[in-house]
């Protein structure tokens, strides 16, 4: 039988395997290879080897959004949630009257409340001066529907106007939330169909009515156009796309330029927050960003509101 020399293992002692001749009886608990003392890595249970550690980490990695958050398994899904939300509420306006359901007054946006007599004719009247005329009161955010703002973001009438709105969102809304991540993609859909509405408190008749997702869509395409800025992309096509629909904006009569113009550059603005803030705050810079920029809407509204009231 032959000895060992100095210094070596005995035979069948296992060894680490990227300290040859080091002796030792542990092993990584997730490649179950034998590491040294060097080569231990605390783990949620026992020990791993560095290279293991690593691949964690890559792994880990790989779960993040670009500009963080978490990467979504199936970006198109909040897309679809999305369009089935606007689906649902158009039905409903669809079994209920159409243009004329109460559905379409109730979700709405208008700014200033109305009275409708019944002679085709909208009159600038309280709800009890309404009320004496036997006329049906139509409310406006400035006569406390503040949902407005929100719904009429997912209120549609014509099938045309439903069917170009989803459409959009089906192309735009995957490719950004694979970037953005589920949750700071709803909260740029959401916040720029804001900016849209309170564009629309701003700019539009008092009386006017404005419904359509369109405001929360042309920030999508103002995002995505930031985003391809950021990375380098060929914007030649994309804003191709965005001339025709801006020419369709103000050239087609009753559409509502400034639910597009708001939700663009708030779109913009938004994605340029998420996209360049740097890693090191990247999370607080964001969200505290949209806050910010969330009040700031909140308040143009109120005070927008107080000057009609």
């Amino acid at each position: 039988m032959t000895q060992p020399t100095s210094g070596e293992p005995a035979a069948g002692v296992p060894t680490c395997y990227r300290h040859a001749g080091r002796e030792t009886w542990i092993r990584c608990q997730r490649c179950e290879r034998p590491i040294c003392p060097d080569c231990m890595r605390d783990a949620a249970v026992g020990f791993q080897c560095p290279s293991c550690v690593a691949e964690g980490a890559r792994s880990t990695r790989s779960i993040q959004a670009p500009y963080g958050g978490k990467r979504s398994a199936n970006p198109a899904l909040t897309s679809m949630v999305l369009m089935g939300i606007n689906a649902v509420v158009w039905l409903a306006i669809l079994v209920t009257g159409r243009a004329r359901s109460e559905l379409v007054d109730l979700l709405g946006l208008r700014t200033d409340g109305a009275c409708a007599p019944g002679d085709s004719y909208l009159y600038d009247l309280s709800r009890a001066a309404c009320d004496a005329v036997g006329g049906q009161f139509l409310p406006g955010v400035a006569d406390g529907a503040w949902w407005q703002l929100v719904t009429s973001q997912f209120t549609h009438v014509q099938l045309w106007h439903i069917a170009g709105n989803m459409l959009a969102l089906w192309f735009l809304g995957p490719q950004l939330e694979a970037v953005l991540g589920r949750a700071r993609f709803l909260a740029l859909y959401l916040v720029s169909g804001l900016a849209g509405s309170v564009a629309v408190l701003w700019l539009s008749p008092e009386l006017g009515l404005t419904v359509g997702a369109s405001g929360a869509i042309y920030g999508l395409f103002g995002a995505i156009a930031v985003v391809a800025h950021k990375v380098g992309g060929d914007l030649r096509s994309l804003f191709g796309l965005l001339a025709v629909n801006l020419f369709i904006t103000f050239a087609v009569p009753n559409i509502s330029w400034q639910g597009h113009l708001g939700g663009l550059v708030g779109g913009a603005l938004i994605a340029a927050l998420m996209v360049y803030a740097p890693r090191s705050h990247r999370a607080a810079i964001q969200w505290g960003g949209l806050a910010a920029l969330t009040t700031l809407l909140v308040a143009l509204a109120l005070v927008r509101v107080l000057a009609v009231a």
